[in-house]
């Protein structure tokens, strides 16, 4: 039977001497608290999930360090996206020390929180990015509507890349507006190299009322175009936490994507992931 992945959801231990600002935010005041592996780990037992990936959320090299020793002592954990500064000169340095470690299988960048909505094709990041498509090491795009006309750009530039649009790049769901995200998504789906997680969308609809319906136009998009073998289920935990459960977020997507064939099921909860980030299992 296929192992079930959740390929997104994250850690913070407040005592570490990270960047945790943002959750002072009083909306976040529900998850301003740790959230580790034990945590999750009896949260995943409600579900039919047996593995995750953990994504960074500090623009720092030394929770890249964290995450992966996380991963010696919770085998669960089988992937780590981090971080590397993909603006600096240094950026090829700091991948090589985690590139060959068997649970880095990623990076990602918090593009979303830039003040310059043109950071990510920034002639510094471009360089940045050329040494991620050397080495082979996929990037997930973090990206608000208004960053995903920039999804395109990249995969043409950078053909061998494999690259992810974390949480459908944060659609209107509690509006049901389709207009300003849906063409750029189509576009971004026509590259190969292009992926989207399946993610982070309770938290885009109303935290307190949504519900599975306001979920389908969004979900049944991305598999139109990307199809199973492009879609993975992420949870975003605990950020999910502000609007549902874990087990919620899962039966939501579920419910979502309706009648699909076990092959489907099984690329989206598990295979593409796998494959995106070559995962090893075990």
């Amino acid at each position: 039977m296929a192992i079930e992945i959740d390929a997104h959801q994250h850690f913070w231990q407040l005592s570490r001497p990270f960047r945790y600002g943002w959750l002072d935010a009083p909306a976040l005041a529900p998850i301003k608290r740790d959230f580790l592996p034990d945590h999750l780990a009896a949260l995943m037992q409600q579900t039919p999930i047996k593995r995750s990936v953990f994504v960074q959320t500090q623009h720092d090299v030394a929770e890249n360090r964290w995450a992966l020793g996380l991963t010696e002592r919770h085998p669960f954990i089988v992937g780590v996206v981090g971080w590397v500064d993909l603006a600096s000169p240094a950026c090829e340095e700091q991948l090589l020390e985690f590139k060959d470690h068997p649970r880095f299988v990623g990076v990602r960048h918090v593009t979303q929180d830039e003040p310059d909505d043109d950071f990510i094709v920034s002639k510094p990041v471009l360089r940045g990015l050329a040494v991620l498509e050397r080495h082979g090491v996929p990037f997930d795009l973090l990206f608000y509507v208004k960053h995903l006309r920039h999804a395109a750009t990249l995969a043409r530039r950078f053909p061998a890349l494999p690259m992810v649009i974390d949480h459908l790049a944060k659609p209107r769901i509690k509006d049901q507006h389709t207009a300003d995200w849906l063409p750029h998504l189509r576009a971004a789906a026509a590259f190969p190299n292009v992926y989207c997680k399946l993610s982070g969308m309770i938290t885009e609809a109303d935290w307190r009322h949504w519900k599975t319906d306001d979920l389908k136009p969004f979900v049944q998009a991305a598999l139109d175009l990307f199809g199973s073998e492009r879609c993975m289920f992420g949870s975003d935990w605990p950020v999910c936490e502000l609007a549902g459960s874990y087990a919620q977020v899962y039966q939501a997507l579920v419910d979502a994507l309706g009648p699909i064939s076990a092959a489907q099921h099984q690329q989206i909860f598990g295979g593409t992931a796998t494959q995106f980030y070559d995962l090893d299992i075990g």
